[in-house]
């Protein structure tokens, strides 16, 4: 920078040397000056006031003035035991020196005052006599102990007296001009050199003196740059005086002070106010004048950061002892030694970590990493006082810029190129300088590729500390404004990478270098260029271990190496998106990184690794061009770091948070889980060999990222840790599972052979019985993968190195028939983790840490939950092997060879729970009970997944006594032996009222849904599309379009309610698809987990006989025989035919004849009595005649017929009477359990249906679903913007070609587009929400050409069983939508809102609940209106507030997905103004609206590369943050949509857990219902009840 300048070294050394020649009394003996000194000074003393008043001077004359002054000069150079005529020489010097004061002193001669300047040189160069060593004697008050401490003592409070009025002088004198101020800067040096050239020798009182003289050189300076700037002769000066002072701790120390204040100012205006401030001690503020322009700033900065030169030269003592000094010392030992023997040097580790740590310091304020600066200013603890800047950042996920791993070519054009010294500027001729990669631009320079071991302990002093994170993702921002990497590089790059290569190979290849080059010439004694020194030049020395003492070995330099290594970390971590850096920077990092990464045999963990893996976090994140090509290097140093429970160091002495270093090793690995997947087969090169035998490909690398992340999670024990890595496990597995399910097509396709000679390999390696045995095959051995080395399966043989901690995981095997052909076929094979291998591990090692360790942490249990439900959902490849388990109750069923592994993972969830409830009260809290509600809902998901578990017999056993357990606070069976104990013998003692929820909603999925879901009407819904108008427009009775309102429809319906949580509605007419005349009765069922349409018939007989007529006229009797017999005709007679031949006796006579009768009374009688019998006669013939023809005949009547069949029926009545409604116990009225209401006493309540309110609230029930809702918005952020309308504007379609065509493959994985004219669940919007399907619905307005997905037309939307989510996508319709419905205008359910309502209080965004006077989740709230308990009784919610209107304690949450294209604009993300866009209509019933700070946001950001970055934001609180998606972490494409849903479903999940007051749907339901019975129960007796019964509907 000074090479055409020339030095003033030789005027100082005059200076020095001359300074006794000024004085006349040197040409007389000493005592003749001493008397004449003695006389006249006192004299001078005495007038300057000090003891007595001050006089003018009586000295007029300029010959007068400089005679007295040729008399101080030699006092000043009087031996030391003269120290009151010293001490008087420098008190009128000092008294003259005033003159220069704006106000002089009265005792300043007259001359002196008129020609200030003038006088004040010579004074000064007087001075020089005060500090030069004497005659005959090295200088006495630093070396001589003869003379007494308290003659030193005196000698140094002189010295400073001297400095302190040089600085009073140069601060407030307004008259200096440029040649008084070169004169006191020479002065300055030259008493720096006199004092700090020397080897420092030990406990003298140099080291006070040292900061004092260094401290004043340097702000007289700063004050120099203001008045007088220094010409560049002087600044060369300085630079090569500094250069011999290299050996003393002060000059780093003051040298980072002076850079640290210049560059605050530096920052103030290059920056502006917004950038964070660096902030020095209130002393280092002031060291900067006040009148200093930017220009002067800017120039002082630059010329004093190169002012010591290169501090990688503090690494070779050789360089810092060749002054004179060391010289003279070295010659005048008495044993004889080298120069670089010295004792003094062994200071030099610590002076060169203090000087990285200054430059470190600088870098982190560059990048606005606002912290006090550590650097210290007076006494020994100075030395010290630079803390490690490793404090400046806190290295997590979030700490610094964008991006992720670059795109890889197969070689990687970084390396190659111009040579690495090209265009650095000052590269040339520093000694021991690396140069790195300066060979011809084919390639990177060939390096040893045998590891040096580097070990060794550092020094004591140094230290990595990292502060600890207050919470998940709270780390230490970078200024948004900070310069690019390139600038800062520009400054540091030549300084930092040498001092990274410290100790590297190709260190050592440039030492030896050198020492060749030095070894042609011959051995001589070299004149250095300064003051005519000799140094002996021993070149051989240069690459002689041996000659070094053991303290300044190569490897105690590690600290400072370790600082500059972590600073490169930090600058190249600080890279923007879009930004470029310089290949020959990139190149030089990766060189410095794999070197420093290169893992010694003994396996320890030293401080170059902990720092590079400290400050490394985001360095796979960035797009950094080739960055991949480190990735072997860091594999294996996150191998050394995490697997380990106890970390192996290097050194006991070294100081850094381990929890720190392990967080920020698993944020690497998180950033560089799914590269194997994505890059598959690509080769990863060597830097350091252009030959394949040590190539890589990714694949190869994933069994070994596996084993990291198993053996990570198996010890560790930071909570926040273990929740990153969980979520990384989740990843792994899902991403392996979608690999196959996509890429692989669900074949056995191999992938494309290599052509350079790696391995192909097969992605799906454990197919058929190798996944049964997978679980015991990961830990027998992991293969290094190192050259040519393959996995082997079996114990290991052949690999190089054994898991870290093999942990004996149990055979999971049900046939084990691995052959040892197939053995023989995984020779080859590269990994052996394929999905079902790591579903496997992974279940087996949650579960297992979940009941050993995590059960006591609430955010570990809730993460290892999460995870084990993203498990259940994952749906592995079937693999080739099938387990046949038979029933007795079936012929066969078939399960998959994981159904085992299924039922495992149920079972210790189930045991977790036991656990947990089993726990002493004491323990008992809310967060315990939110474990066990998160467990109950693990359970279900994994029936739900896997509804064959309970065709187990065991299985369904010890679900069922969970649930018992959650419900009723006791198992009937607390072993098997034991004899059950019935329910009703038990007393109900529930853990909570939210763990008995969650176990009733477990029991309701288990029979209702489990194998049943999706359902007809899809996973929209779990409740019947049905409702009363639906079933009556399907009504026989019911004359089209007659049921025109819902009033009517309820109307044809009769109401009751039973058990007090379910409403039973009753329709007797058939409807018009059953023509078969049975009794029928049409139940719609609404209970506390959904609606129900069910139709019943009555019958008597099986279907299949249902349709014959067994009612005929005469069924079992033969037909009559009608036909008529022929009979013969013959006459009637009355006698016999022998009566004529019986001779007549007297008495025959006696009976008179018709004709005698005729004579005697006459013919007229006689035919009167003919003709009434022929009369007669005629009458019975007609009477028999028409009873022949009558069915009263004897032929009918002797016939018995059966009655006709009824068909009218009182279906409602038979159904309530079937089903044991209808019967009446006795019941004791005393009895607080049977008390009014209550369903002991009432099985039955007759709901009064005429009121006009009832329709409406019975919708209100049913708007409210019997699962949790939420809603997520999706943002499309382009680069650059900060305004909401800018985002928004986005969505319109004729943004839409603009968008990065990823997001729109993203949306479709979130979730499937449903119409909302037709959807029957959650929307997005509470107002059109859970209506059925072909309702008329408002008509929304037109949407013209904006986006689909904004709710008005079109949604996305996904469900389970349990819960439900809308994506929206807003548009500027969405705010129009809001404005309108935020006045009333059209939210349907809510605008005629009464007192009552339930609804408004209970209908919430899924992740908060209904307000309750009391904290529902600590004890049983039992019912208030209870007036005698002398019996347990089932508890009861509090039902005081039922009835009165409630708001929301605590505002919906909202969850944002926004899409970076550039990661930075995350920091200016408009949350405040983007919620006008996010309303759901439920805002309205909440104490206060959604804040930004409750707001949880998932960015995420495109690489380069196809991967995803994520960046997670939310409030701070103990649960905020879900799994499986991490800070920090890099995804696949092909996974980001189902873990962004999980994310965000799990989020919420939290925030129910944590919620006081929530209360869970079915909750919400009953209560509902029972506001219902409230309003709408009649009071029947049981008399009026059953008349009740009779009345038909209208």
């Amino acid at each position: 920078m000074y090479s055409e300048w020339a030095s003033l070294s030789a005027q100082i050394t005059a200076n020095s040397c001359g300074a006794q020649c000024f004085s006349v009394l040197n040409k007389f003996p000493a005592s003749a000056g001493r008397e004449v000194v003695v006389s006249v000074v006192k004299q001078l003393g005495n007038n300057l006031g000090i003891t007595q008043n001050a006089e003018p001077s009586h000295l007029v004359k300029d010959e007068e003035v400089k005679w007295c002054m040729d008399v101080i000069c030699f006092g000043l150079s009087l031996p030391l035991q003269e120290h009151e005529t010293i001490k008087d020489c420098v008190n009128v010097y000092c008294e003259w020196l005033t003159a220069l004061h704006p106000q002089p002193r009265i005792s300043v001669p007259k001359p002196i005052c008129e020609d200030a300047n003038l006088y004040a040189r010579q004074i000064i160069n007087h001075f020089h006599n005060l500090f030069v060593p004497r005659q005959g004697e090295i200088l006495p008050f630093l070396y001589q102990t003869t003379l007494g401490a308290d003659t030193i003592k005196r000698q140094a409070v002189l010295c400073h007296r001297v400095l302190r009025t040089l600085q009073q002088t140069a601060q407030i004198s307004q008259l200096m001009d440029r040649q008084t101020w070169d004169t006191l800067l020479l002065f300055l040096l030259a008493i720096n050199e006199i004092l700090l050239a020397p080897p420092t020798v030990k406990d003298d009182v140099g080291d006070q003196l040292c900061e004092r003289v260094l401290s004043v050189l340097f702000e007289v300076w700063l004050l120099a740059c203001v008045r007088s700037f220094p010409s560049p002769s002087m600044w060369k000066t300085l630079q090569e005086s500094c250069a011999m002072w290299r050996h003393r701790v002060a000059l780093v120390d003051q040298w980072n002070r002076v850079n640290l204040a210049l560059t605050a100012r530096l920052l103030e205006f290059s920056y502006g106010p917004a950038f964070p401030q660096l902030k020095n001690a209130d002393e280092d503020g002031q060291l900067i004048p006040i009148g200093m322009s930017n220009d002067c700033v800017a120039q002082t900065w630059y010329r004093f950061l190169r002012m010591i030169g290169n501090p990688t030269a503090l690494c070779s003592p050789h360089i810092i002892s060749k002054s004179s000094h060391f010289v003279q010392w070295a010659l005048t030992h008495e044993k004889g030694a080298e120069t670089h023997q010295h004792p003094c040097l062994q200071q030099l580790p610590q002076i060169f970590l203090n000087a990285m740590k200054g430059i470190s310091s600088q870098v982190d304020a560059f990048l606005g990493l606002s912290k006090t600066s550590l650097i210290g200013l007076t006494g020994g603890g100075a030395r010290n006082a630079i803390g490690s800047s490793s404090t400046t950042t806190n290295t997590t996920s979030s700490t610094t810029a964008a991006g992720s791993t670059g795109g890889i070519s197969s070689s990687s054009p970084a390396i190659g190129g111009s040579g690495g010294g090209a265009g650095l500027p000052g590269g040339t001729g520093i000694p021991g300088s690396t140069g790195l990669g300066a060979g011809s631009g084919s390639g990177p320079a060939p390096a040893p590729t045998t590891p040096t071991s580097t070990s060794g302990p550092p020094s004591a002093s140094s230290s990595i500390n990292s502060l600890p994170l207050t919470s998940m993702g709270a780390g230490v921002e970078l200024a948004v404004a900070r310069p690019k990497c390139n600038s800062i590089l520009h400054v540091f790059h030549e300084w930092l990478f040498e001092a990274a290569h410290i100790g590297g190979d190709t260190w050592r290849q440039n030492r030896k270098k050198q020492a060749c080059e030095a070894s042609k010439r011959p051995s001589s004694m070299i004149m250095e260029h300064r003051k005519g020194s000799i140094s002996l030049s021993q070149p051989n020395s240069l690459n002689d271990p041996q000659s070094l003492p053991p303290t300044l070995t190569i490897d105690k330099y590690e600290s400072g190496r370790a600082e500059a290594i972590g600073t490169l970390c930090k600058i190249f971590c600080a890279k923007k998106t879009g930004e470029e850096i310089l290949p020959v920077y990139l190149a030089r990092f990766y060189m410095a990184l794999q070197q420093c990464l290169k893992i010694t045999e003994s396996r320890e963990c030293d401080e170059t690794l902990a720092s590079i893996l400290l400050h490394s976090s985001d360095l796979f994140r960035l797009d950094l061009d080739g960055i991949n090509v480190l990735l072997p290097g860091f594999i294996a140093a996150l191998e050394i770091v995490l697997p380990d429970k106890d970390l192996k160091l290097k050194t006991q002495s070294m100081v850094f948070n381990r929890t720190e270093l392990r967080r920020s090793a698993i944020n690497i690995l998180l950033s560089i889980m799914v590269l194997p997947l994505h890059y598959q087969t690509l080769p990863i090169r060597d830097l350091t060999s252009e030959t394949s035998e040590k190539m890589f490909t990714f694949i190869q690398l994933k069994s070994r990222l596996m084993n990291i992340l198993m053996n990570a999670l198996q010890v560790e024990t930071d909570a926040q840790n273990t929740h990153m890595l969980l979520g990384g496990l989740l990843l792994c597995v899902q991403d392996a599972v979608t690999f196959e399910e996509t890429e692989l097509g669900g074949g056995n396709a191999n992938l494309s052979h290599n052509s350079s000679g790696v391995q192909h390999h097969e992605p799906n390696l454990l197919s058929s019985a190798c996944s049964e045995r997978s679980a015991s095959l990961v830990s027998a051995g992991t293969a290094s993968l190192g050259g040519q080395t393959t996995a082997t399966m079996g114990a290991g043989s052949g690999s190089m190195r054994d898991t870290a901690s093999a942990h004996d995981y149990p055979s999971l095997t049900i046939s084990d028939d691995m052959s040892f052909e197939f053995g023989q076929e995984l020779e080859g094979v590269t990994t052996y983790d394929n999905a079902h291998a790591l579903f496997v591990r992974a279940t087996y090692l949650v579960c297992h840490r979940l009941i050993s360790s995590w059960k006591t942490d609430l955010n570990v249990s809730l993460a290892a939950l999460e995870l084990l439900s993203g498990l259940a959902r994952l749906h592995i490849r079937e693999t080739d092997t099938l387990v046949k388990i038979y029933e007795a109750s079936q012929n066969l069923t078939i399960i998959s060879s994981d159904a085992l592994e299924c039922k495992r993972a149920v079972k210790w969830i189930c045991d977790y729970i036991c656990y947990q409830c089993s726990r002493p009260p004491p323990a008992h809290s809310k967060d315990l009970h939110s474990t066990i509600v998160a467990a109950f809902q693990c359970t279900a998901a994994w029936l739900m997944q896997h509804p064959y578990l309970l065709q187990d017999k065991d299985c369904l056993q010890t679900v069922l006594e969970v649930v018992e357990l959650g419900i009723s606070g006791t198992k009937s069976q607390s072993k098997g032996t034991d004899i059950p104990k019935f329910k009703d013998e038990k007393e109900l003692k529930p853990a909570s009222m939210r763990v008995r929820d969650a176990a009733e909603n477990l029991l309701t999925i288990i029979l209702e849904q489990v194998g049943y879901f999706p359902s007809e009407c899809g996973p929209e819904s779990i409740s019947s599309l049905l409702d009363e108008l639906a079933l009556m427009k399907h009504c026989n009775s019911m004359v089209p379009a007659a049921a025109a309102s819902s009033e009517q429809a309820i109307a044809k319906f009769k109401y009751f309610v039973t058990e007090n949580s379910t409403i039973l509605a009753l329709l007797e007419e058939p409807l018009g698809n059953d023509q078969d005349p049975q009794p029928t009765v049409t139940l719609l069922i609404r209970g506390p987990f959904g609606r129900h349409a069910w139709t019943m018939q009555l019958r008597h007989l099986p279907r299949s006989k249902s349709g014959i007529k067994y009612h005929a006229v005469n069924p079992g009797r033969p037909i009559p025989m009608n036909d008529v017999t022929q009979r013969p005709e013959c006459e009637q007679k009355n006698f016999p035919d022998g009566v004529d031949k019986v001779q007549p006796c007297v008495a025959d006579y006696s009976i008179p004849t018709i004709e005698q009768m005729r004579e005697q009374y006459g013919t007229a009688s006689i035919q009167e009595l003919e003709s009434m019998l022929e009369k007669q006669s005629i009458y019975e013939k007609l009477a028999w005649a028409e009873a022949d023809t009558s069915a009263d005949s004897l032929s009918y009547a002797q016939e018995c017929v059966p009655p006709a069949v009824c068909h009218e029926f009182h279906a409602a009545r038979l159904f309530l009477s079937h089903f044991g409604f209808l019967g009446f116990e006795t019941r004791n009225p005393h009895n607080p359990a049977e008390a009014l209401g209550n369903p002991p006493q009432r099985p039955l309540i007759v709901l009064d249906t005429k009121s006009t309110a009832f329709a409406a609230d019975l919708d209100r029930l049913d708007k409210l679903s019997a699962r949790t809702h939420d809603t997520v918005y999706v943002f499309y952020v382009k680069s650059g913007q900060t305004s909401a309308q800018q985002i928004i504007a986005n969505m319109a379609e004729e943004q839409s070609a603009g968008h990065d065509p990823h997001f729109a493959s993203m949306l479709q994985t979130l979730g499937w587009p449903v119409q909302v004219s037709e959807h029957s669940g959650w929307t997005g919007f509470a107002h059109n929400s859970w209506s059925l399907k072909g309702t008329p619905e408002e008509q929304q307005k037109s949407t013209g050409n904006e986006l689909n997905y904004n709710g008005s037309q079109r949604v996305l939307y996904w469900a389970d069983v349990s819960s439900e989510i809308a994506f929206v996508v807003p548009t500027t319709w969405n705010l129009r939508h809001n404005s309108d419905t935020s006045d009333g205008g059209s939210i349907s359910s809510t605008d005629q809102i009464g007192s009552s309502n339930v609804w408004a209080r209970g209908e919430v965004d899924g992740v908060t609940g209904l307000a309750k006077s009391k904290s529902r989740n600590l004890s049983l709230e039992l019912d208030t209106n209870r007036r005698d308990a002398k019996e347990p009784v089932p508890p009861t919610r509090r039902k005081g507030n039922v009835t009165k209107p409630t708001l929301l304690a605590q505002a919906p949450a909202k969850i944002f997905l926004v899409w970076l294209e550039s990661y930075e604009d995350y920091l200016n993300f408009p949350l405040e103004d983007v919620l006008a866009y996010t309303r759901t209509g439920e805002e309205l019933h909440t104490l206060q609206l959604p804040r930004a700070s409750d707001c949880h946001v998932i960015f995420v950001h495109s690489l380069l590369s196809g991967l995803l970055r994520v960046k997670l934001q939310g409030p701070p609180g103990r649960m905020s943050f879900a799994t499986p998606l991490v800070d920090g972490m890099v995804l696949s494409r092909r996974v980001v949509g189902n873990l962004v849903r999980q994310t965000a479903l799990n989020i919420s999940r939290r925030r129910r857990l944590d919620n006081d007051n929530y209360q869970p749907p079915h909750v919400r339901r009953r209560l509902k219902v029972q506001d219902i019975v409230q309003k709408y129960k009649m009071d029947l007796s049981e008399a009026e009840l059953l008349a009740h019964l009779f009345q038909r509907a209208i």
